[in-house]
């Protein structure tokens, strides 16, 4: 009641419904010695969706109810006469709990984050913001999504964050975004792309299937950065021996890279490689599956042929019983130096305060970058696109865990075979997979693996297409890599639109 005896509404009734928040900004830039003007739209679209009444009721539309507040940044060339001859592309990142930021900002976006040439010694703070003459706005426009609890991104007032943190969820969430995005800019018409990066790339493929079958939305080219599509390919589980074998080429890289290879396998990268690739998939395999069933004498030819391809004394394979979990090669490789060695890019180095342990202290390849990022983004939303929030701009938010995979109880997460249905009822549909070879989350060998079983049909094999860097899970802070990345995927676009 009020002070003078009438009735108030209930606080949920006067509240204000939530907007959409967008500003538009006009840019300049020179990609492949091309000017190029275009729009900036940076802010936050509501997602509403159909609710249903419940009780006497239960069936009928309630009408739409606001859900989430979705923040994305999307960039769209000036002077193109007619939108259907114009790509567009759809981009996030993964964690789960991750922002685009690294996509935005590190490869795809019109400005990124200066790294220095090979990316391994980034300037000290305040870091710098460059002019990316190596995005992809010159062939593509582009839309980069933070789901929800990312980003700016969050549930409206009165929804809970919890419900939105798991796979089904995630998919629905972001594919209603791409329609939404899609119907209100007119860009039904526009060959259309996603772009993922690791967990990212699970997303894509649900949206793959999500797009077609929910929206009737079908793509022209899905591209994948450091994809994992089979999580039995990384789960190093007692019984599950797969990792353990298409981690090793990984793992020789990183040994490679650090010089803890003999003389012969320190000549060549890629001759150490295939070795490496040979021995993972034929006796190293078979030793494996033997298990304690293999004969004495040909498990000390194994445990030598690991030692001289991964850098690490006979001693400690037999202790692992020669299956080497990455986590603990991360600090195992370099400990007689007390220094570890990165998850995302093993190229890097960090130190610990001790050497001893199973495990580092933090990944060095994450600790050398999220400061930049995270700072350059801050500083670029304000200053260049105009965008003021006082929320916390969730780089990486570990608190999505336990992220829900109901869907998949009892057994392994696996979207391959979405993107394979997808791929079969739409032919069109082209795959670019981008690669780093000293990439310990989601390596090379474990990606070849799942696409060579795929199931897909003969007649669309050559749909899908890979390239490799010599650089890490997020191949674009080495400079060489990010230039061959734009000429691979521009390439890809180009090619799909025919």
């Amino acid at each position: 009641m009020s002070e003078n005896g009438t009735k108030t509404k209930p606080e949920a009734e006067t509240r204000p419904e939530p907007a959409d928040r967008i500003l538009i900004t006009r840019h300049e830039t020179t990609i492949n010695g091309t000017p190029i003007t275009y729009t900036a739209a940076c802010g936050t679209i509501v997602l509403k969706e159909e609710a249903e009444k419940t009780g006497e009721n239960a069936g009928e539309s309630e009408g739409e109810k606001p859900r989430a507040s979705i923040f994305f940044t999307a960039y769209t060339r000036e002077g193109v006469k007619d939108p259907a001859t114009r790509p567009i592309t759809f981009a996030f990142n993964g964690g789960p709990g991750s922002s685009s930021v690294w996509l935005h900002m590190g490869a795809l976006g019109p400005r990124r984050v200066w790294l220095g040439e090979d990316g391994l010694t980034p300037p000290p703070p305040p870091f710098q913001v460059i002019d990316n003459a190596q995005s992809i706005l010159d062939v593509t426009d582009l839309v980069f999504i933070d789901p929800v609890s990312t980003g700016f991104s969050r549930p409206v007032v009165g929804e809970k964050a919890r419900p939105f943190h798991g796979f089904k969820r995630d998919i629905e969430v972001v594919g209603d975004f791409i329609r939404l995005y899609t119907n209100r800019y007119q860009r039904w018409a526009s060959p259309k792309f996603l772009a993922g990066e690791s967990y990212g790339t699970t997303r894509a493929a649900g949206l793959s299937g999500y797009l077609q079958e929910r929206h009737g939305m079908y793509l022209n080219g899905i591209m994948l950065i450091s994809a994992v599509l089979n999580f039995q390919t990384l789960e190093f589980d007692n019984g599950n021996d797969l990792p353990y074998i298409l981690y090793l080429p990984a793992y020789t890289a990183a040994a490679w890279f650090h010089h803890r290879l003999a003389g012969d396998l320190q000549a060549d990268l890629h001759a150490a490689l295939r070795e490496s690739e040979e021995f993972a998939n034929g006796d190293y395999a078979l030793a494996l599956h033997q298990g304690s069933a293999m004969p004495a004498s040909r498990r000390k030819a194994v445990v030598r042929k690991l030692a001289r391809l991964t850098g690490l004394s006979a001693e400690y394979l037999e202790q692992t019983d020669l299956r080497i979990e990455h986590i603990r090669f991360c600090k195992e490789l370099r400990r007689s130096e007390n220094r570890t060695i990165g998850r995302l890019d093993s190229r890097f180095a960090g130190m610990d305060r001790l050497a001893i342990g199973g495990q580092f202290e933090f990944d060095p390849s994450y600790a050398a970058i999220q400061g930049s990022y995270t700072a350059a983004l801050y500083d670029y939303v304000r200053r260049e696109l105009n965008f003021e929030s006082d929320l916390p701009y969730e780089i990486i938010n570990g608190r999505v865990w336990p992220w829900s995979y109901a869907e998949h109880e009892n057994r392994y997460v696996e979207v391959a075979d979405t993107l394979r249905r997808a791929m079969h009822q739409n032919p069109a549909l082209k795959v670019h997979v981008a690669n780093g070879y000293y990439d310990l989350a989601t390596p090379y060998l474990a990606t070849e693996y799942t696409f060579n079983h795929l199931g897909l049909d003969e007649s669309l094999r050559g749909n899908i297409t890979m390239s490799y860097y010599e650089a890490g899970h997020m191949m674009y802070i080495h400079q060489p890599s990010l230039e061959k990345l734009k000429d691979e995927l521009a390439r890809f676009i180009l090619e799909a639109v025919k």
